[in-house]
């Protein structure tokens, strides 16, 4: 199909490129045709109508801003010429209607996944080391350095062998570009085969700044330790910190009054030397191993899937491939009685409003209000706001306003009503839809829907982005097949074939979940996981779009 444009809302007044558009160029609109006064790059805006400076301009049928100046019918839309802007928003007791998708492909359907005894279930089986402050890093990556591939966990073996190679091309006078990078292996040679990896929650925090940061940072920690995706942890503490291991282990219990999972505790300060902390910590480890090895997936409904949905590297297609299709992807597991998680307020700008139409009650409505209020005031205070999150390559790829980088960001949420709303740290309990408060940014983000809880993440990208999580396997999904092929060890699906209309947005939708049960029952391993992209950042919840 040579389609050229895209009308995504019948209120827009602007169109999406689909391909490069050239000046002089006549594009078929309503029988009519709107000849191009500029290039039209993929993935950009050219204007419908022609727009006097300060006209409103739509797209997904919600404001997304103003323009700067005249802006002629067939004008590309840039950052010179458009503004962000967003209506305002309020509650008005919507009583919101929603109807499912057919969910009849699902029906009777599970994954594989490990039962904890809060009643959740974990598509994976992790051993967690976490430090209480930023003092024990190096303990920590030298324990990572002396398990992970001896176990069978590194993907790191294959550049030791290459540098290796390298440097004995040197001193046999070889030239260094016959040297190839061999294949990883160390998958193969796992010692505890119901052990799905060995994971570092290394970090900056813990002590210094503000109390109230080590506070949220126990929490987050001990979500972590909670988490349906942890089997055991060791916590290696130096013993001076504002975090204290006791407070730790006491917010552990809060959160979970049940917790039985192994847990090894080594304080520096009270060790005899730093040898004997480190070879206890791996001995006492190795045993906590054993004994988690011991669990093995058990089938679970697909209503104990716990999923986050996020967007980075975002582009101009982000809204119109990936994210709505992840967006069905949503609307199929609401159905089916699973839980979804839409996180990242800044990029919730000019959305609101449908959110706060969507939501159960009031209550729930105004906790979102409130919450991204009290954000984007605190952006304010510091002389920046949510109109300055869209990055370069935003940008660059058609994404010129906040607005319109938001309403297609919120698409990933699909149409159920919101269920709840929860501050960072607070943990999803309610079927159905929750919003997460967390940055944008997205490590930060990633870190804070694991923390609520996701045992998988659907990670939509336009742009390429190796972000992971190091408790939450994390899938990777393509707004455009040029990505997919260039990028392919990091993306798992290709969304593109939307773009050309080869497939709809249902059709990808019930593939993404199709890709989620297999995810979650361990037999397709995500590239992030593959890569052990384990990034995580506590928010100090500082201004961070």
């Amino acid at each position: 199909m040579n389609i050229k444009i895209l009308q995504i809302n019948p209120k827009d007044n602007v169109l999406v490129a689909l391909t490069n558009l050239h000046k002089g160029e006549l594009i078929p609109w309503e029988g009519d045709q709107i000849e191009l006064i500029d290039n039209i790059p993929a993935k950009h805006k050219l204007a419908i109508t022609p727009l006097k400076t300060g006209d409103p301009v739509f797209m997904y049928g919600v404001l997304v801003g103003r323009a700067q100046a005249d802006i002629p019918r067939g004008g590309c839309i840039t950052t010179a010429n458009l503004k962000h802007a967003a209506e305002p928003y309020d509650y008005h007791g919507v009583k919101y209607s929603w109807t499912p998708p057919d969910t009849s492909r699902f029906k009777n359907r599970d994954f594989l996944g490990y039962y904890r005894n809060d009643g959740r279930v974990g598509t994976a089986n992790y051993w967690l080391f976490i430090p209480t402050v930023f003092c024990e890093n190096r303990n920590l990556d030298v324990i990572k350095e002396a398990l992970v591939n001896e176990l069978g966990y590194g993907v790191t073996d294959k550049y030791k062998r290459y540098t290796k190679q390298l440097a004995d091309a040197i001193r046999n006078g070889d030239k260094l570009d016959s040297v190839s990078l061999s294949p990883d292996t160390s998958s193969q040679h796992r010692l505890f085969k119901n052990v799905d990896g060995i994971k570092f929650l290394n970090h900056d925090g813990g002590c210094g700044g503000i109390r109230q940061d080590s506070a949220i940072l126990g929490k987050l920690l001990a979500a972590y330790a909670n988490h349906p995706n942890v089997g055991g942890i060791t916590l290696l503490s130096l013993g001076c910190q504002h975090l204290q291991t006791k407070d730790l282990v006491d917010e552990i219990r809060i959160q979970n009054p049940a917790f039985d999972k192994p847990l090894f505790v080594f304080e520096q300060q009270q060790s005899v030397s730093e040898p004997e902390l480190i070879t206890t910590a791996i001995r006492k480890t190795f045993e906590g191993l054993q004994m988690i090895n011991q669990q093995e997936r058990k089938p679970a409904t697909l209503d104990k899937l716990c999923v986050g949905v996020k967007c980075g590297g975002s582009d101009g297609f982000s809204g119109i491939s990936a994210n709505p299709a992840v967006g069905y992807c949503s609307d199929l597991l609401v159905a089916l009685g699973a839980k979804v998680l839409l996180a990242e307020f800044p990029e919730l700008c000019g959305a609101e409003q449908e959110l706060i139409d969507r939501s159960v009650n009031e209550a729930t409505a105004r906790k979102f209000m409130h919450l991204m209020q009290s954000y984007d005031a605190q952006a304010h205070l510091v002389g920046s706001g949510f109109d300055m999150n869209p990055s370069p390559g935003n940008i660059r790829d058609g994404l010129i306003t906040d607005a319109i980088k938001s309403a297609g960001a919120a698409k990933k949420g699909g149409h159920s009503p919101v269920v709840d709303v929860l501050d960072y740290t607070e943990q999803a309990t309610k079927p159905g839809l929750s919003l997460v408060c967390t940055p944008g940014n997205d490590v930060e983000a990633t870190t804070g829907k694991a923390a609520a809880g996701a045992t998988l993440i659907l990670f939509t990208t336009g742009l390429g982005t190796p972000t992971g999580n190091p408790v939450c396997p994390t899938i990777k999904l393509a707004t455009n097949t040029t990505l997919a092929k260039r990028m392919p060890d990091i993306i798992d699906i290709d969304t593109g074939p939307i773009i050309t209309g080869e497939k709809t947005i249902a059709e990808m939708g019930e593939e993404i979940l199709e890709y989620c049960i297999l995810a979650a029952s361990g037999k397709v391993i995500p590239k992030a996981v593959q890569l052990n992209q384990d990034d995580f950042i506590p928010w100090k919840r500082g201004v961070s779009l």
